[in-house]
C-alpha cells in the first residue's frame, strides 16, 4: 500500500466582516447570509480552538444561546445540529435557519445579549505541514493515531470529510487501497459516533476500535 503520511495543521482565524449579532434576530440574519466558511468555522473547526472547552455542546451558536442569551431551549435545538450529517453546507445552514425561525416564533420578546457579550462571526485558514511520520501497515494505524496531536486527528478524520472524496475521512480512504483485506478497520472506524466527541476523546475511540480490529484477527 502506499505510505500514509501524517499531517498536523493549525488554524489562522480572523475576523468575517459581519458585524456582531447582539440578539437573537441579528444571529438569523447573519447565518443566513454568512460565507460557508464562517459556518464552517463555528461549526465544525470549535474542537481544534484552544479557548473552546464546552461539555454540553459542539458548537459556537448552542454556545453562545446559552451563556449570553440564556436561551437553554435553543441551545439544546442547536446543539443537536451535526454538521456531519448534512450533504453541504447549504443544507447545513436551512436547518441551522429553520430551528432559529420556528424559536423566533415561540418567543414574545426577543434575548439579547449584553455589551460586551455580542456574537463575533470569524473564519480560518486551515495551514497543513507535514508531522514526519510515515507508515504503511494497516495494523499499525491505531498505535499512530494514540500518538498523533489533535491537529493530525482534526485534519485526517474530520477536516477530511470536507475534502474529495466528500464525506470520507483520510485513514478510510486509505485502508479502501485494499478494501477487501482492510474491511474489518473499515467498518471499525465508520462505526464511530464522532461529532460528539472531543478530539481527545475522538483519538482514543479510533486507536480503541482499530487495536480490537488488529487483537481479533
Amino acid at each position: 500500500m502506499t505510505p500514509f503520511e501524517v499531517r498536523d495543521c493549525a488554524l489562522l482565524a480572523r475576523m468575517s466582516g459581519l458585524p456582531p449579532a447582539v440578539n437573537l434576530r441579528e444571529l438569523r440574519e447573519r447565518i443566513a447570509v454568512c460565507g460557508e466558511n464562517v459556518l464552517f468555522h463555528h461549526f465544525c473547526e470549535t474542537p481544534l480552538r484552544g479557548t473552546f472547552d464546552n461539555p454540553d455542546y459542539r458548537n459556537d451558536f448552542a454556545v453562545w444561546s446559552k451563556l449570553y442569551l440564556g436561551d437553554r431551549v435553543l441551545a439544546e435545538r442547536l446543539g443537536i445540529l451535526d454538521p456531519y450529517a448534512f450533504p453541504s453546507l447549504e443544507e447545513l445552514r436551512a436547518a441551522t435557519l429553520e430551528v432559529l425561525d420556528e424559536r423566533l416564533s415561540e418567543l414574545t420578546m426577543i434575548p439579547w445579549a449584553r455589551p460586551g457579550d455580542e456574537f463575533f462571526f470569524s473564519e480560518a485558514t486551515t495551514v497543513v505541514f507535514s508531522a514526519g511520520i510515515r507508515f504503511t501497515q494497516p495494523s499499525r494505524l491505531g498505535a499512530f493515531i494514540r500518538k498523533m496531536t489533535n491537529g493530525s486527528v482534526y485534519f485526517h478524520f474530520l477536516e477530511a470529510r470536507r475534502r474529495p472524496p466528500l464525506g470520507r475521512d483520510d485513514f478510510t480512504a486509505w485502508l479502501m487501497e485494499d478494501e477487501e483485506a482492510n474491511r474489518p478497520y473499515i467498518q471499525a472506524l465508520a462505526s464511530i459516533d464522532f461529532y460528539f466527541h472531543t478530539l481527545v476523546h475522538l483519538r482514543r475511540e479510533l486507536g480503541r476500535v482499530l487495536n480490537e480490529v488488529k487483537v481479533a484477527k
